[in-house]
């Protein structure tokens, strides 16, 4: 079945994924999922990835991280920017998540970024999600 929004899908598999408690979950392969789901092992909020190298479509198989009384480490995680509402935002326009404890998932000139290291590089971008 095709999907209209792939990197919506991806975080549809994660949020659900992690609140059913699995260990793992097997997403569709694209060059934007992988760079998104780096920055999100980068931030902490999943395990190791592997991707699956398979006819027609590779697939990415992303670890879920939990606490010590098995809690989720994404609380929350939601698209901003979608395919019939782009939105793009200056670096002085990206928000906040929770004060600070959640980050911001752009997609830069330089690459996918977090909220935080794109403000480092004074980058602005399109705002894919936010995650908490």
């Amino acid at each position: 079945m095709p999907v209209n929004d792939p990197v919506g899908d991806m975080l549809t598999r994660l949020r659900n994924a992690s609140r059913a408690r699995h260990d793992k979950v097997v997403i569709p392969h694209s060059k934007l999922k992988v760079e998104i789901i780096r920055v999100l092992k980068d931030e902490g909020y999943v395990g190791e990835y592997t991707i699956h190298e398979r006819q027609p479509q590779s697939e990415i198989s992303v670890q879920l991280k939990y606490g010590p009384d098995r809690s989720s480490a994404i609380t929350g995680i939601r698209r901003i920017s979608k395919p019939g509402l782009r939105r793009y935002v200056p670096m002085r326009d990206i928000p906040r998540v929770l004060n600070g404890m959640g980050i911001a998932v752009l997609s830069t000139s330089k690459g996918v970024l977090s909220d935080s290291e794109a403000r480092k590089q004074n980058l602005g971008g399109e705002l894919l999600c936010t995650v908490y």
